[in-house]
């Protein structure tokens, strides 16, 4: 039976984001996974996914790092800034590492945030801070058609790497609305749903229709199916 090349790095400081990839493999693919976050001087600089039963032997295995690696996101598309993280920590753990960039491109805002974000309203902003920011740039405008865009990146130390993009249209919502999820998930709206934003959906009905979803499910089938 295909199964994923584990143990693998999940190059993401974000938990947030880290749980919700660990649901979508782990519904995608029907294997066990667990999630060790990996801590350099106390900050989680990404996390170990291995089956529950071979973690401990797999975090034993991780090199002692005495710098936290560069991962500075500093590309000008979600390709760019997915293979900086990737490719920093494979180098830095020598793991088969996967990373994401996502972005939120607003039609009437000229595509922004973008690739910005995680940082629209700032380097320290909160969930809470870019979506009021991104309310208050939309105003009263009528067209609020916006998509969220996901690039999941699988790379290898000596260099390969697998690359896929998912996508899901929908709309800005004028409020937020929901008690679930994360980021921009309480003020948008997925066209194929049923008119509620994805933080009034549950993680399951979330990751059906979702851009990392989507993202997600492709690189895990490239990644069952290796030299395809």
């Amino acid at each position: 039976m295909p199964a994923l090349p584990l143990p693998l790095v999940l190059a993401t400081r974000n938990a947030d984001k880290a749980r919700e990839i660990v649901e979508i493999l782990v519904d995608h693919t029907g294997l066990p996974l667990g999630a060790y976050a990996i801590d350099v001087h106390d900050v989680t600089i990404g996390f170990l996914l291995e089956h529950p039963e071979r973690i401990a032997v797999a975090v034993s295995a991780l090199p002692e790092l005495r710098a936290e690696p560069d991962v500075e996101e500093t590309g000008t598309t979600l390709d760019a800034n997915a293979r900086i993280k990737a490719q920093a920590l494979a180098g830095a753990l020598c793991l088969a590492t996967i990373a994401d960039d996502t972005g939120l491109e607003v039609d009437a805002l000229d595509g922004a945030p973008g690739v910005y974000s995680a940082r629209y309203a700032g380097e320290s902003a909160s969930y809470t801070d870019n979506v009021d920011k991104l309310l208050d740039a939309l105003g009263e405008r009528a067209d609020r058609s916006a998509r969220f865009a996901t690039v999941a990146m699988a790379r290898w130390p000596d260099g390969r790497e697998i690359a896929v993009r998912g996508e899901v249209e929908g709309e800005i919502a004028r409020v937020a609305r929901g008690r679930s999820g994360f980021g921009y998930d309480p003020v948008f709206v997925p066209t194929e749903g049923d008119g509620r934003t994805f933080a009034e959906m549950s993680p399951a009905e979330k990751h059906a229709l979702s851009h990392r979803g989507r993202a997600f499910r492709a690189l895990a089938e490239a990644l069952l199916r290796p030299g395809e």
